[in-house]
């Protein structure tokens, strides 16, 4: 007995010791990193997904990450007299879950966005105003209105609460090869009906009426996007939550939450425009692999390196980037997709209020004007804004004078600025292409734009916000590394929420 018992353990150690190899064998044919990764793009998605990528490749991988301005891209500021001042993405809503979690991991500070009265003007009067008593503002609504402004609410939240869903996925390591897929994941087919009608017709079929679309609505569109209604009806939602409170910002500027990630991700930050990405084949330990040139310009010089790995994190259209694909076949499609021009203007100055009211100025009391499309007015807003490193809403001004910030559709000409303010010390503006101009039903650009090949703004044809351009960024690094180890099931899986469900 004790000789078969001592035959049957030595059978055991042989088995486990033949598994033991073969989980070696398995081991040591795990596919090893990328060696090289190129990111082209320091705004927000180039630099979260620097960061991602190295939670999920490891130390070892070295990111390039190519920046032919300044670090932030489309997050930026303006310099009125020594003090800085949001120049685009100013506000970050309470439930923008990645901006949260960055700037509590990279150890920066926040503050609340400024408060204030608001009117909405409609070219011949102030259509509706701000109370500071809050019982006040909510009967001026339901007597002008009804109660659609609560039910405006409503709508609002259940958009954003089968959004959150994409966190759950996330945390998951879920990835999606398309932007309508990972908003089918989050929402099925109600969320791609939402990117495939107007605001206005989606709003219209829920029983909102014409009064409240074009006095409530549409000055939000104007505002956050330089359009109207006409939009998709999700990037209307999502333009939709910046009317919530709780709004916050980081101090210091937003731009500091990409230089910031960049530092965390330990990536080689190279100062040039890159003009041609190639597909080319080279060596690599003895076998031939697929791999990409980046072809930069910096300074007047050329240079070039070859990656494993590329991410676009730029708007490929010819005004932005200009970055040609050489080599691919078939070959990589045309970006044609048309970005709104928008100018910031920032006044140092005293506002002229009988643009808006006939009231006398020191009974005016609103801080931020927006205006309907009917107002045939030069800007589509005006409001006093803080400095990126006031914790406070801006002191009580002792000469009547506030920075103010207007967005309009082009530069404004001292005539108008003189129309708007009694009196200017300083005005300084910048034009950009701010955002996607929506023109629903949107095909959103493709994701995978060749076999190692990601392009990351996509999504902003589906909605254009820091959050979701960090959204991209994880989503696009998680792809890279399931399509780089051949991880197949944790990509478009159907079905996420009910089988995350039934973990819980």
């Amino acid at each position: 007995m004790g000789h078969v018992a001592g035959e049957l353990g030595l059978s055991l150690l042989w088995l486990w010791l033949l598994l033991c190899s073969w989980g070696c064998l398995g081991s040591a044919e795990l596919r090893a990193p990328p060696e090289k990764i190129a990111i082209i793009g320091a705004g927000i998605g180039g630099t979260s997904s620097a960061y991602y990528l190295r939670q999920k490749f490891g130390k070892d991988v070295k990111i390039d990450l190519f920046e032919r301005k300044e670090v932030g891209g489309r997050l930026a500021t303006l310099t009125v007299e020594g003090q800085e001042y949001e120049a685009g993405g100013s506000v970050i809503h309470p439930l923008n879950l990645h901006m949260k979690r960055f700037v509590k991991d990279l150890g920066l500070s926040t503050v609340q966005a400024s408060g204030g009265l608001l009117g909405v003007y409609d070219g011949q009067t102030l259509v509706f105003e701000e109370s500071s008593w809050f019982i006040m503002n909510m009967i001026k609504l339901v007597w002008r209105y009804g109660f659609q402004s609560l039910r405006m609410h409503m709508w609002v939240e259940d958009v954003l609460d089968k959004f959150m869903r994409i966190y759950r996925y996330q945390s998951h390591d879920y990835a999606f090869s398309s932007v309508e897929k990972l908003l089918h994941a989050v929402g099925g087919d109600d969320f791609l009906g939402l990117l495939n009608r107007t605001l206005h017709e989606t709003l219209q079929k829920a029983g909102f009426s014409e009064k409240f679309l074009n006095e409530m609505i549409a000055p939000v569109m104007r505002v956050n996007y330089g359009q109207s209604t006409d939009i998709n009806a999700f990037v209307g939602a999502v333009s939709l939550t910046a009317a919530d409170s709780g709004l916050w910002a980081v101090e210091g500027g937003n731009k500091l939450v990409c230089s910031r990630l960049l530092q965390a991700s330990k990536s080689n930050l190279i100062s040039g425009s890159v003009m041609y990405i190639e597909k080319t084949r080279t060596k690599q330990t003895g076998n031939p692999t697929k791999m990409y040139e980046v072809v930069y310009q910096s300074g007047s010089e050329t240079h070039s390196d070859f990656y494993d790995i590329v991410l676009v994190a730029t708007p490929l259209n010819q005004k932005m980037s200009n970055i040609t694909f050489l080599n691919f076949d078939p070959p990589i499609e045309e970006f044609h997709q048309y970005y709104q021009h928008i100018v910031t203007t920032l006044v140092k100055g005293e506002l002229n209020s009988t643009v808006f009211s006939s009231r006398a100025k020191d009974q005016f009391g609103l801080s931020t004007v927006l205006t309907t499309d009917s107002s045939d007015l030069f800007i589509n807003n005006v409001g006093i804004v803080s400095s990126v490193r006031e914790k406070d809403s801006p002191q009580p001004s002792t000469d009547g004078t506030y920075v103010w910030k207007t967005f309009s559709p082009e530069v404004l000409t001292k005539q108008q600025i003189f129309k708007l303010f009694l009196s200017y010390d300083y005005a300084v503006k910048k034009s950009w292409l701010a955002y996607p101009h929506y023109k629903p039903p949107e095909k959103c650009p493709s994701i995978i734009l060749h076999d190692r090949l990601y392009y990351l703004n996509g999504i902003e044809f589906a909605a254009s916000a820091m959050e979701m351009s960090a959204i991209a960024a994880h989503n696009a690094a998680l792809l890279a590394y399931h399509r780089w180890n051949g991880n197949a099931d944790m990509i478009d899986q159907d079905g996420l929420y009910e089988k995350l469900k039934t973990e819980l």
